[in-house]
């Protein structure tokens, strides 16, 4: 056999077909004769034929052996299925299905971010790592200064980020469901441990609950979302603030804050050193399939996510088209207000449904209590079949809930439509 070479010259001791002809060759072993500050890995031949190794080999190794431990055990994130795939499964046209069952915004965004995206002048060359312009565009819009704001590949991709950077293998974090299965999931990849403290049958926080499980168990941080995905309540100030006394890393998910007709908690991160708040243009400007997410961070934290962070995260058309849509902020006022009327109407509609009991909502969705002997899963996929697509839920906090998107007047009257067929 050979030598490998590692070295911090040029040098390389290169691998000779020819080993019988070679000056330094000794039975069962070859020698590279350069000098100096090298290290070398010496190859022995082996006494068993080479048939009979890759045998063996097999036999002791399967591809699922090289896989870390907590991963193997893992279960998939369970994701919303988009038009395409929908469109095959229901025989349906894509225009033709009422999809409110992942709280995306119907209306779509700006029409300036199609004429971006259509003036695309540089698609061929990597993206600015930093997302400069996004990020003072970021500024302005909400009074933060950009030393304080990350973009990301979505919220979703900052999540991970931030475990990443906290959580060491072990460490544990609190988890308040029923809320965003992301941060269960997210803590699950990174070989960290969850702590859940229910909500209050209100949905609202349990502070004191809270309180106990951080002094009893440790745990690192806290992922809290306001309003909180699936049922639309918010977290008023008083509690947040009783949250951050507490020793813990509190990361606020404000990705349906628009809606709530509260201001942003992103200049708190100045306040306090143990606060993060993260955002999105999902929602607000409808830009879910772009993929664009952004958080604000205290200095002291943010300079360990910028080195931990994938260099180009942000594609350029995504930075484009974010940049485009904060351009017609015109836009995006009447589109929120749009959503927040045919919020009430809709929760009005669902309140006289004889078998859902709907929970008001600071969010673009209602979550709706399935009652009087009705399935929820039985009506999710009767919905489904006349093409109107709602989210169901059949984890232990939720069994016998569905949650309902806010769309566009006509999808609201597709569904109660759809409803009335079931009474």
């Amino acid at each position: 056999m050979g030598v490998i070479e590692t070295s911090s010259s040029s040098s390389l001791c290169l691998l000779k077909s020819n080993f019988s002809s070679h000056p330094f060759v000794v039975p069962n072993r070859t020698v590279c004769p350069f000098q100096g500050n090298q290290r070398r890995v010496i190859a022995m031949s082996s006494t068993l034929p080479v048939e009979q190794q890759v045998n063996e080999g097999q036999r002791r190794l399967t591809g699922d052996s090289f896989i870390r431990s907590h991963l193997r055990k893992l279960k998939p994130y369970q994701p919303i299925l988009p038009f395409e795939v929908l469109s095959i499964q229901l025989g349906r046209k894509p225009e033709d299905i009422v999809k409110i069952d992942a709280n995306e915004n119907p209306y779509g965004p700006p029409p300036e971010v199609r004429e971006a995206l259509g003036q695309l002048k540089f698609p061929y060359i990597y993206p600015d790592p930093e997302s400069r312009r996004l990020r003072a565009a970021l500024a302005k819009d909400s009074g933060l200064e950009s030393d304080h704001i990350l973009v990301g590949c979505g919220a979703d991709e900052l999540i991970d980020l931030i475990m990443r950077c906290v959580l060491d293998p072990g460490d544990k974090i609190v988890d308040c469901p029923p809320t965003f299965t992301m941060y269960e999931f997210d803590a699950a990849v990174n070989g960290a441990a969850v702590v859940k403290v229910p909500r209050k049958s209100d949905f609202s926080l349990n502070v004191e609950l809270i309180a106990d499980a951080v002094e009893r168990e440790k745990p690192k941080c806290i992922f809290l979302t306001s309003p909180n995905n699936p049922d639309g309540s918010i977290i008023n100030d008083e509690n947040l603030l009783k949250i951050l006394e507490m020793p813990i890393l509190v990361v606020l998910d404000e990705a349906y804050t628009e809606f709530s007709g509260l201001e942003s908690r992103m200049k708190w991160v100045k306040k306090h050193d143990n606060l993060i708040v993260l955002r999105t243009f999902s929602k607000r400007a409808g830009l879910a399939g772009l993929r664009v997410g952004y958080g604000a961070f205290p200095l002291s934290i943010i300079e360990y996510l910028w080195r931990a962070k994938q260099p180009y995260n942000v594609s350029v058309a995504a930075e484009v088209a974010a940049c485009a849509a904060l351009q017609n902020p015109i836009y995006l006022e009447k589109v929120k207000e749009a959503l927040i009327k045919e919020r009430e109407r809709l929760f009005k509609l669902l309140k006289n449904v004889p078998f859902l009991n709907p929970y008001p909502s600071y969010s673009n969705f209602i979550l709706c209590e399935v009652t009087s002997g009705m399935d929820a899963k039985k009506l999710k996929d009767d919905l489904a079949k006349m093409g109107v697509m709602i989210r169901h839920y059949n984890n232990k906090e939720l069994k016998g809930y569905v949650r309902v998107s806010v769309g566009k007047p006509e999808h609201t009257d597709a569904l109660m439509e759809c409803l009335m067929r079931l009474y």
